[in-house]
């Protein structure tokens, strides 16, 4: 049933999905997990936070229509923004997993060290099959930092570091305006960005990864078994 939207537009919003307990549930997890205080972000969230390794594992029921049967979550990350911070980040595709170990293989370039964790970046077939889901905690509009994506883009493959995005990118572009408990699916590989804050607010985000596939190196955050 979502399939379609997702695959022409490369993303779609999700109304309501999280109920008022879950995002009261995540909020203490990445409380607990010491993710405030002037952090503004957290890696490796499901290693950190049993609760959100299990709602995470719940919301394969909304992935895998998209993915297929089998689906998992390999990474969570959290976007803390609260109104005393206030950045731009520029156009760009998610092309970075993170993996157990580095091991130099074929398709897999670009290695960094995040946190202690070493990162890749795989063929574009692997970015092609994954879904990243995006879970508001806080309201999210075009005054303090919403994303914005630009449709389509998510066919294009890897762009090359010299790819000078559209003239027109900003009639083209959709602000994925979100209230609390709403769900932006979108494919990795999409066109996105996020302005500065016009009227900063806090603007937490939880950002769960997806994949259906196993890699011939290991995801850093798939559940055992």
């Amino acid at each position: 049933m979502l399939r379609p939207e997702i695959e022409r537009q490369g993303f779609e919003l999700w109304r309501g999905v999280l109920s008022a307990q879950t995002v009261t549930d995540l909020i203490a997890a990445i409380e607990s997990a010491d993710a405030t205080g002037g952090v503004y972000g957290l890696r490796n969230l499901l290693r950190r936070s049993p609760r959100a390794c299990e709602i995470a594992a719940a919301l394969r029921t909304l992935v895998e229509p998209i993915l297929g049967s089998g689906a998992f979550p390999t990474r969570a990350l959290l976007f803390d923004k609260p109104s005393r911070a206030n950045w731009l980040v520029g156009w760009h595709q998610d092309l970075t997993i993170a993996v157990r170990e580095h091991i130099e293989m074929e398709g897999f370039g670009a290695w960094t060290i995040k946190e202690g964790v070493p990162h890749v970046q795989p063929p574009v077939s692997v970015l092609e099959s994954m879904l990243t889901l995006r879970l508001h905690l806080d309201r999210a509009d075009a005054e303090n930092g919403a994303l914005i994506v630009l449709p389509g883009t998510q066919t294009m493959g890897r762009l090359t570091d010299d790819w000078v995005v559209p003239a027109d990118a900003e009639e083209r572009a959709v602000v994925c305006e979100a209230k609390t408990g709403d769900i932006l699916a979108f494919r990795p590989l999409l066109l996105h960005m996020s302005r500065k804050s016009t009227r900063p607010s806090h603007r937490r985000v939880i950002q769960i990864e997806y994949a259906a596939s196993p890699l011939p190196l290991s995801w850093y955050e798939q559940p055992d078994g």
